[in-house]
């Protein structure tokens, strides 16, 4: 499973990884990531910990967009570091029941897409807590118990056939995604 990893601090230039690791990723429907990805784009979402704030705020984010997503043709796939009970029961919460998803409590998988554990600043910079205060008490997100790493950082990433077309990196913890953005790459 030899990954070439390009400069992934440089956010042009995309990950390239060998099609082992998507067949060795699993879906909780007994699908591959990569057959996934030969079937339609698929926007692959690795959250941070349940706990986590700005998890909840994305799984609420992605609550109220996956219609919009799956019309432009895109599966949204998870991928967590809890086991797959506790899982579907924040996705029910967040209304994503059903949602395809894959555990990885070691995290294998955010490491092999590049992405790391985060620094101090990453993690608790003082932009990360004034964003931390607005989506956990204002917009009501709250925080939990740490199920997971919780120094491991986020990533989205759209892969088409086996490769991927675009990617949004966290710079840190508390990073918003423009999913819509995002799907412009390989909308169908």
């Amino acid at each position: 499973m030899d990954i070439v990893r390009k400069n992934l601090e440089n956010m042009s230039e995309l990950l390239q990884l060998d099609n082992d690791i998507l067949e060795d990723m699993v879906t909780n429907e007994d699908t591959t990531l990569l057959e996934e990805s030969h079937q339609k784009p698929v926007m692959l979402i690795f959250l941070r910990h349940f706990g986590c704030t700005f998890c909840r705020e994305a799984l609420a984010d992605i609550s109220k967009t996956k219609n919009d997503i799956c019309k432009q043709g895109f599966k949204i796939i998870f991928v967590h570091m809890s086991d797959e009970q506790t899982a579907d029961k924040y996705f029910e919460r967040y209304d994503l029941s059903g949602s395809t998803h894959i555990a990885d409590p070691g995290c294998r998988y955010y490491k092999s897409f590049g992405l790391m554990r985060g620094s101090f600043n990453q993690l608790f910079g003082l932009n990360v807590w004034m964003r931390g205060f607005s989506a956990g008490l204002v917009d009501g997100h709250g925080i939990g118990k740490q199920l997971g790493d919780g120094f491991q950082m986020p990533g989205v990433f759209l892969i088409q056939h086996g490769e991927v077309k675009d990617q949004f990196i966290h710079k840190s913890a508390a990073d918003k995604p423009d999913y819509s953005k995002l799907l412009q790459c390989c909308a169908v």
